[in-house]
């Protein structure tokens, strides 16, 4: 089983071991798919599992040929995102009724408490995003959102 066909779910257990500290400035070199959430799979990152963080984390994201992080909410939290590889469209809003698309090079911000589910436009090839959010736990303030619900 290759790389690209690791299935990757719930947090791993030592993050610092993926992180150098140079007394003060935390570094991570190499991101590899070490752990996954929601059909997304993240390399190890940087955040309050890591470094002395208190309101950032910053990780890369990898989403399967034809994956989808299933809707969802930010709770009290900014994202942004820059899209290194592949194409995304977000349903959004109320309901999930809203759609835009982004492709490679695109960058793009998620109000904290927007409804959304984030769908790879490609069957074959894998989308890779750097996520920033204001929140050094990453995903712990995410929860599910019904799309039928609205």
């Amino acid at each position: 089983m290759g790389e690209d066909e690791l299935i990757l779910e719930g947090e791993q257990s030592d993050l610092s071991k993926y992180v150098e500290d140079a007394g003060g400035i935390h570094g991570l070199r190499e991101v590899h798919k070490v752990r996954g959430w929601n059909n997304i799979q993240y390399g190890a990152g940087l955040s309050g599992k890591n470094t002395p963080a208190t309101k950032l984390s910053m990780n890369k994201a990898f989403i399967p040929p034809g994956g989808i992080a299933k809707a969802h909410i930010h709770v009290d939290f900014d994202v942004m995102v820059f899209l290194l590889k592949g194409s995304v469209r977000h349903e959004f809003g109320p309901g999930c009724h809203n759609s835009v698309t982004h492709s490679a090079g695109d960058m793009f911000y998620i109000e904290p408490g927007l409804p959304h589910e984030v769908f790879n436009c490609s069957d074959t090839d894998w989308v890779e995003a750097i996520v920033s959010r204001s929140d050094a736990s990453e995903w712990q303030n995410i929860i599910p959102y019904d799309r039928s619900s609205e």
